[in-house]
Parts: structure tokens; sequence; C-alpha cells
């Protein structure tokens, strides 16, 4: 049993205020608590600030708003809310969706019609002027910056959303902060209380024994891990980028504020919040400063204050590292539930891809099936596309395995989605490629990446077929397989690559603007017309979504089993729950395929008769035994 699961029990007796139940929980969560602390700061040093966490618990609840607080204990008492089957959410920016924030709340309805009641906003808060990373370059926190309106308008919306049943992801870029931060200023004018809050270093021998083991997030546009500051006359290490400073986590002030930034951002009203990069937070001499036991002990440390003052408030994992490394953020042993509720997939994201340009499947079953089940208590994002590029992180044995050469492999799939071979469809772009190692990545809208791009181009209409076809499978499996799907804003109605960053001298430099669009309400406007491949990708994931709210067999209870069907073109899982059961099976070749139906006959789904398939609303009919599925085609076969 994990924190929150005690957490639930508490909420159950009866206590005179929440006072006291905060103090239960924090009681219940103490012995956790110490150990984690000590871990990172050794006790002998730290027991004052020891006592500053344990004081400071209790004054960030008595400071959080009332309603959230009757939110809390209601999300306590209904279980593990995010895991539930009507959860369907979206990412977007705000400046490109509709203006700004009081933009996106006019559009509450455009996302109530398609289905959508969870948002994933990019960062809103304040950053540099020039370059920033896309707004991951924080100035500050919990302001908002005025481009997007103001606190008062977050404020609004929050509530707004609260009213509409739609729950709120933003991002707490828990890393690092820009080189315009408060605390940054201070350390570049000589604090040294402030310079300790980073890795600043007086000359570059400590630097340089890092760089010997650390690798390159941006090999092309930031080289090194290091930069000069000549006001300070320091070193500091910039991970990603240089107006990107790296937060000193060995350092327990560091800790203790941003707990409190943290806390505060849940109290304006954020459900989840989206610790970023959060695999980097421990940096060690000698190795990579990635996925190190420390960054676990921290985020369980974060969790677990959080859960005291903010039970209602979850966290994701940012992590796109390799699939047995991600699994290990929802937490470990003692840890085990009690670290981040919520992780990207980005294995099965990966896979996806992978198994598009392949039209095999065989990497994508041998990858799921070698990840670890995660923990009961919690659950995963899956989604197809986001802001960020395309990472090509599989198990090199198991490509192996499969008799391939994984240099040779990951070079076929950067040609495959880069414009580089002349048969593919895709009309991707390279993203920070490095010579050294032949390592890449893919940047391009899920639509021009999946051939609708060219189609149109073409005007072929086999082409468009195949492409609206390949759009609606991948969403039709995120949004069958456990967790929250999660939609990128645009993919909806098939948005193909925006080339215009490419004019912008604060952008051109990283082409993943190119998978950045304005959402095009004018092809929106036309979504009744039904002709439009726009329209029918809307009209197939509105469908979807509503099905899936449907039926609970869709909600998240670690109730997803892969089932190989002796056709390397297919992907199988079904899922099950006390009263439902729904098998899905999807097509990844452009030409139809076959499987025997003997294994589907015996998980009973021909025992009623010819199954329906929910999608096409068309029973399943046997040829001498067989079951035919056309080009990227995907049933879900109900048996209930």
């Amino acid at each position: 049993m994990n924190q929150t699961s005690l957490h639930q029990l508490l909420s159950k007796n009866k206590v005179s205020n929440d006072l006291e139940l905060c103090h239960l929980r924090l009681a219940t969560n103490l012995t956790l608590i110490q150990k984690l602390f000590f871990s990172l700061y050794p006790e002998e040093q730290n027991r004052e600030h020891f006592q500053n966490l344990l004081a400071l618990l209790p004054k960030l609840f008595a400071e959080r708003p009332t309603e959230l607080k009757k939110q809390d204990l209601e999300r306590l008492k209904s279980g593990n809310w995010y895991q539930s089957q009507n959860i369907v959410g979206m990412q977007l920016y705000v400046e490109h969706f509709n203006k700004d924030i009081k933009g996106l709340q006019e559009k509450i309805p455009y996302f109530k019609k398609l289905g959508v009641n969870f948002l994933h906003l990019m960062p809103i808060t304040t950053r540099p002027k020039g370059e920033n990373d896309g707004g991951y370059a924080v100035n500050d926190y919990l302001e908002v910056d005025k481009r997007y309106g103001s606190k008062d308008d977050l404020l609004g919306l929050t509530k707004a959303l609260r009213k509409n049943g739609i729950f709120l992801m933003l991002d707490f870029v828990v890393n690092h902060t820009s080189n315009e931060y408060s605390w940054a200023k201070k350390a570049a004018k000589g604090d040294k209380k402030y310079q300790n809050y980073y890795y600043a270093f007086e000359d570059h021998t400590i630097p340089e024994e890092f760089e010997k083991t650390l690798p390159e997030v941006f090999p092309e546009t930031a080289p090194g891990n290091f930069t000069y500051i000549p006001e300070m006359e320091r070193w500091v290490m910039t991970v990603f980028n240089n107006y990107q400073w790296d937060l000193n986590y060995t350092n327990p002030e560091v800790f203790l504020e941003m707990l409190t930034n943290l806390v505060k951002l849940a109290d304006m009203g954020v459900d989840v919040v989206r610790f970023d990069a959060l695999a980097f937070l421990w940096k060690k001499l000698g190795t990579i400063s990635q996925n190190l036991p420390e960054a676990h002990n921290l985020i369980a440390l974060f969790r677990l204050c959080l859960q005291i003052v903010a039970p209602g408030t979850i966290l994701l994992a940012e992590a796109i590292v390799a699939p047995t490394d991600i699994i290990k953020y929802f937490g470990e042993d003692e840890k085990r539930g009690n670290e981040c509720e919520v992780a990207y997939n980005a294995s099965l994201m990966a896979l996806l891809w992978n198994s598009i340009a392949t039209k095999k499947t065989h990497l994508l079953y041998k990858s799921l099936t070698n990840v670890p089940q995660k923990p009961k208590e919690c659950t995963w994002i899956n989604y197809i596309r986001c802001h960020d590029d395309i990472g090509l992180g599989y198990e090199n044995h198991l490509i192996e395995e499969l008799g391939l050469n994984p240099q040779m492999h990951r070079k076929f799939l950067l040609d495959y989605y880069c414009q580089r071979l002349d048969w593919s469809p895709a009309t991707g772009m390279l993203f920070m490629y490095n010579p050294k190692t032949g390592d890449g990545r893919i940047t391009g809208s899920a639509a021009s990446l999946l051939g609708l791009e060219r189609a149109l181009a073409l005007k072929n209409k086999t082409l468009i077929e195949q492409s609206v076809a390949k759009i609606n499978m991948l969403h039709g499996i995120i949004l069958a397989f456990g967790g929250i799907p999660l939609i990128y804003a645009g993919d909806e109605i098939g948005t193909l690559n925006e080339y215009s960053f490419q004019e912008d001298n604060n952008k051109k430099g990283d082409n993943r603007w190119v998978n950045r669009p304005l959402q095009d309400w004018k092809t929106i406007a036309k979504l009744e017309d039904t002709t439009l491949p726009q329209s029918r990708i809307f009209g197939t994931l509105q469908k979807l979504i509503r099905i899936r709210k449907e039926n609970s067999v869709f909600a998240d209870h670690n109730n997803v089993e892969l089932y190989h069907t002796g056709n390397d073109h297919i992907l199988s899982f079904e899922r099950t729950c006390e009263k439902q059961r729904l098998l899905v099976i999807c097509n990844f070749d452009e030409n139809p395929q076959v499987i025997d139906s003997g294994w589907i006959k015996k998980l009973g789904y021909f025992s009623k008769g010819e199954p329906l398939d929910l999608v096409s609303e068309e029973k399943i009919k046997l040829n001498s035994g067989l079951v035919e599925i056309g080009p990227y085609q995907m049933f879900w076969l109900l048996n209930a």
C-alpha cells in the first residue's frame, strides 16, 4: 500500500477540521519523509533544515484556498480519479490556440464538443524575451507572462475549468531557471547564497571532470554543459541551453524554496503538475547525471510533501528515457507508487512510429513485454505527438535480437521520416543530428509524418485515405491503451507542418517549431463538410472518445494484455474489467491482412455470433476461419 492509499483511508475518518487531517497526513508520511530527506542531506549538518521543512508544511496548508481543500478531500474519497476512462486530454500552446488565456477560456465549448476534459497548457509564465526554449527558461514560477494575460486571468480560467469538469496541467520546470530569474541575477552580482543555488565554479577544473561523462542534450545549438558568466567570473552548469541554469539540489535551501513554489502553483487550481526534465535533477561526478537514485529520492520527497498540503494535486514525470528507466519514476521498493502518479508513455509513442515506418510490430511487442508492470496506483499518459521531437530510444539488445543493426535501423527511421527516401510518404525534419554518434531525432506534425502533407500536395486520393486511416488508427491506440490519452492540438483536424518559424530569428534554429502550429479555426468552421479529410479525422476521434467514456473497460487498472496474432503487421491487445472485455486489433500495413480467428474464438468474442466492431459499427465476418483487416484499419471488439 502506498502513501496515497493510506491518505484515502484517513479521509474516511471523521476529523474535527482540515488542519487535523493535514497533521494526520504529515504523521503518516513523516517516517518516509525523514528517511528521504536525510538520504539527500546528511543529518548532522541539516537537522535545522529538516525542522524548517516540518514548520513549512502546515504553513503552506493554511494558505491553500478553502475551495481546493474541499476538492482535495473529495478526490481522496473518490479513489484514483486520474485512472478513469472519462479523462481525455489535449496539449496546446495558449498563444497558438486562441491568442491568450481569455481566448482559451472562450473555447471551452470546443473541448466539450470533441470530448476533451484535460488540458496541458505549455508554459505561460514569464521568460526571457529572446530565446527561451519555448518558455522552459523560467523568469518566475508563478507570474503569468503578459502575452497570455494576468494571474487573475489564470485564476479565472481554472475556476471556469473546474465548473466545466476540465482538469488542468501546467509545467513546473524543476531542473533549472532562466539566467534572468531573481536567484540567478543575485548570483551574478556576487551573492554567495544564491551562487550556491546553482552549480557555479571559480575555474573549469570541476566542469572538465563533469564533461567527461555528461552527454550533450543539444549538441548542435548548445554543445557542452557549462557556460562562463563573465559578470560572476564563474562557470555555471547549463545542461540544456546557456540561458538555463541548473539548480543545485544538493543545497537543501533550494529544495525548500522549490517546494514552496510547487505548492503555490497547485494553489492556483492546477490539478496535475508536469515535472519537467526530472531525470536531470541530481548531478554527480563520474556519471551521466541522469536517472540517479538521489533524483528518485528527491522526487519522492516532493511528492510526499505535496500530498500533505494538496493531496488532490498529482505529479507527472516528464522523463523521456529508456523504457526500463521510465517505469522507475513511479517509484521502486518502499518508494513504489510514491513518486509520480503519472508518466509519459514515451516508449509506446516511439514504438508506434517505428511500426509505421517498418510496417511491422515485432519491436513493439518485444519492447512492451520487456517493461516491468507499473504500480497499480499509477497511470500513463499515452500520446502520438507533442510539442517536442521524437527520440529513438529503443533498447539496442532488443533490436539486435530481431537480427537488425541498431545504428542502421535508427538511420533507416531518420531517413524514412526526414525526407531522405523518395518512396516515403513522411514529411519530417531532422533534429539535433550528432555526426559523432549518428544519433538524431525527428520533428514534424502527426499528419505530415503520416503522409497527409505529401498526399494533399499530390492530390492523390488513395494516399489521402491511407494517411487519414493512419492518423485515426494511432489515435485509436492511445485512446484504447491503459492510461490518459493526450491529443496534441491540431492533430484532431490533421494539421500539417508549420514552416513560418524559419522566418523568425528566435525560432529558426529550432525546427521543433515546425510541429507547433496555430490552431486552424477556419478549418474547424468547416467541420460539417464531411468530405474533407480534416472533418473525417475530427469526427472519428469524437466518436472514439465517446465510446471510450461509455465503457468502463477503458479505465486503467493494469488491465492490458498483448496477444500475438502470427502476423507481424498486426498489433492486438485486450482490455478487461469485471463485466466487459475489449479486443483491439490494428493493421500497420498498406495492404489488407488476415489473421486466424481461432484464438479470438477461444477468448469468447464469437460466442454470441459475429462480434460488433465499435469503430465501424459493422460485424466482423469470417472467411474460411480467417479475419481480414484492411489497410491501417482498427477493430474495437466488445465482449460484454
